[in-house]
C-alpha cells in the first residue's frame, strides 16, 4: 500500500510539473516550431539535436509527456492489480482514459494553433490532473496495516 501511495504521489508531482512545462512550452510558440509537423518536429523523429532554443523546448515537454503517460498507465494499472478501493481505481481510470485524448490534443497544438485547441489541450491536462490528485488522496485515505497491538507498541518503545 505504501508503494502504491507513493507512485500515486509522484505521478500527480510529475502530471503538475508536465503542466506547469506545458504553460511555458504554449508561452514560447515552442510547438509553432516544428512547422506544423506532429509526430514529427523539423523532419526528424527524436529531437537529440534540436534546431533551435523553441524546439529543445517542445522536445523536452515531450519527453517528459511520455514518461508522464508511462506512469500514469503505471499507476492505474497498480490500482486495479493491488485491489485498491473502487474510487480509486476510478479516479486513476478517468486519467488513463483521458490521456489519450491529451496526447492527440497535444498534436492539434502544433498542427492547428488555436486558443480553443490551447484551452482544450490544458482543460484535458486538468482533468487527468484532479483525477491523479483524487487518486492519491484517496490512497492516502486508506488504512495502511492493521493497528499495531499494545505488545508491539511497547516493544518498539522499549528499544
Amino acid at each position: 500500500m505504501v508503494r502504491f501511495r507513493h507512485l500515486a504521489a509522484v505521478t500527480t508531482g510529475m502530471t503538475f510539473a508536465l503542466i506547469l512545462l506545458g504553460v511555458y512550452t504554449a508561452a514560447a510558440g515552442a510547438g509553432l516550431s516544428c512547422g506544423a509537423n506532429w509526430p514529427l518536429c523539423n523532419g526528424g523523429v527524436f529531437g537529440l539535436f534540436p534546431a533551435n532554443w523553441p524546439s529543445f523546448i517542445e522536445w523536452f515537454h515531450r519527453l517528459v509527456a511520455m514518461v508522464t503517460g508511462f506512469m500514469i498507465l503505471g499507476t492505474t494499472y497498480a490500482a486495479w492489480r493491488g485491489h485498491k478501493s473502487r474510487r480509486t481505481r476510478l479516479a486513476s481510470t478517468v486519467a488513463l482514459v483521458v490521456l489519450p485524448v491529451q496526447i492527440l490534443l497535444g498534436g492539434a497544438t502544433v498542427t492547428t494553433y488555436t486558443a480553443l485547441v490551447q484551452v482544450t489541450h490544458h482543460a484535458a491536462a486538468l482533468v487527468i490532473f484532479a483525477a491523479l490528485v483524487a487518486t492519491t488522496v484517496w490512497a492516502y485515505e486508506s488504512p495502511d496495516e492493521a493497528p499495531a497491538s499494545s505488545d508491539t507498541t511497547a516493544a518498539t518503545t522499549a528499544d
